[in-house]
């Protein structure tokens, strides 16, 4: 492990540091959006983007790393990233910028591809899990970092925007200093969906709900909190918190997960999400009452770190449920297979919550995320009584970012393929001796 960071320091501080300008981005823009008055709906379908471009990145990235390299990729894409962010700055228009957020999108999966199959070739199977917690602290800490930099100065000027690009240009330093050589990229091929489907009916529509709710609460939560009246401060406050309470949830849940059936831990958790995101939209109201603004917001900011406990682990929940169907070989399939799912349902999500908020008003966004962990947690109730639940002694919980991608799935330490236990020397042997091979390691083992 000690030789996995030391050879991957570079990556981590370069990631750190374009995690920073992302979670600074993301709040900067929402803001902006509303000082600008954007409508609701405008606002949605702008932050879109980002996971419209993020899917058709996914889809090409593979070929770009494989044909230029990764240092080149990601000191192409970082570039492309900052200066987009400056043009937002320049041309203030929902559409220009929902094209901006497209290509911010391609960029970020291009650097995600990068930094994770970069790891995944340091790491091996005994650290892989190790490894990929380093990587979702490093994540999700300088996220939340980055979102406090939005008290830096006012979004309506040009500032915050330069900062952005000035710390997404830092990220390049550390990796094109490097001395370490890149990996060899390998590409991963995904499960089609009616396969997937077939072999996890609860996996896939889950993930494809859940991509819907993650994209939404990541994107429109600082609109939210900025048609609250919530001061800057308290804007970063909340952005904060919903990053760091979601990587400190992964571990217990996961835990627990381990322990029991895991679609009765996806159901509470979702139903818990569900529940907490109603207790928000009940102490919200009473911020406007005279008196009691601190004390419901002491409590909105409670409710919302329960909210974030129980619904951001659910894709690594998600993911280890599928694997519990499914054979060993197939698990690095299956999870670009829900990464695949889960892009398709976040494309959407942005958009339909701005729906939401624009018929019943601010709080639409927690009644959007209401109902679709409903969904989720229904679906979920109808599943288990037409499927028993597997016990499978090789699947097991591992955290994953929000980012993650399926280079990224790869880090999972129970995805690497069956090796073979034999070598060919003994394969020959045994067959001399009139045993018959087979590749299958328990019938090899009897």
């Amino acid at each position: 492990m000690d030789k996995v960071l030391k050879n991957s320091w570079a990556l981590f501080l370069g990631m750190g540091c374009i995690m920073m300008a992302y979670g600074f981005q993301g709040s900067l823009l929402g803001v902006r959006a509303v000082q600008e008055e954007f409508s609701l709906t405008s606002t949605g379908f702008m932050m879109s983007g980002y996971f419209v471009g993020y899917f058709i990145g996914a889809a090409t990235i593979p070929k770009i790393i494989s044909r230029v390299g990764h240092i080149r990729v990601f000191a192409a894409f970082a570039s492309l990233a900052s200066l987009i962010i400056l043009i937002h700055s320049i041309l203030v228009n929902p559409f220009i910028w929902f094209l901006l957020r497209v290509l911010t999108g391609i960029s970020m999966v291009c650097i995600y591809t990068v930094a994770e199959s970069w790891l995944n070739d340091r790491s091996s199977n005994k650290n892989r899990g190790s490894v990929l917690s380093v990587y979702m602290v490093v994540l999700y800490g300088t996220m939340g970092i980055g979102m406090f930099l939005l008290n830096f100065s006012s979004p309506k000027n040009f500032q915050p925007f330069i900062l952005v690009s000035v710390i997404t240009s830092a990220a390049l330093i550390p990796i094109l200093l490097t001395k370490k050589k890149p990996p060899t990229f390998k590409s991963i091929k995904a499960m089609n969906l009616k396969e997937l489907y077939h072999a996890s009916p609860f996996g896939m529509v889950s993930s494809l709900f859940y991509g819907t709710i993650q994209s939404a609460l990541f994107t429109l939560l600082a609109v939210y909190a900025t048609s609250m009246n919530f001061t800057i401060l308290e804007i970063s406050i909340v952005t904060f918190l919903l990053a760091v309470s979601g990587a400190i949830a992964q571990f217990p849940i996961g835990k627990i997960s381990d322990m029991y059936d895991r679609r009765k831990v996806i159901v509470f958790s979702t139903f818990g999400a569900a529940m907490f995101s109603i207790f928000a939209i009940l102490v919200s109201r009473q911020m406007y009452l005279p008196g009691s603004l601190a004390t419901s917001k002491t409590w909105f900011y409670v409710f919302f770190i329960l909210f974030s406990f129980c619904s951001l682990p659910m894709f690594s929940l998600i993911l280890a449920h599928t694997n519990d169907y499914i054979s060993k070989d197939k698990f690095v399939a299956a999870g670009a297979g829900l990464q695949f799912a889960f892009g398709l349902g976040a494309m959407s999500g942005p958009f339909l919550c701005s729906i939401f908020m624009d018929l019943v008003g601010s709080n639409g966004f927690f009644i959007f995320l209401f109902f679709f962990h409903c969904v989720i947690g229904f679906f979920g109730i109808y599943r288990m009584k037409v499927r028993q639940s597997v016990d499978n002694p090789d699947s097991q919980f591992v955290a994953m970012p929000q980012t993650i991608t399926p280079a990224g799935i790869e880090l999972n330490p129970i995805t690497e393929h069956i090796e073979e236990p034999y070598s060919d020397k003994v394969k020959e042997i045994l067959e001399r001796k009139g045993v018959k091979y087979k590749k299958d390691e328990d019938q090899m083992k009897a």
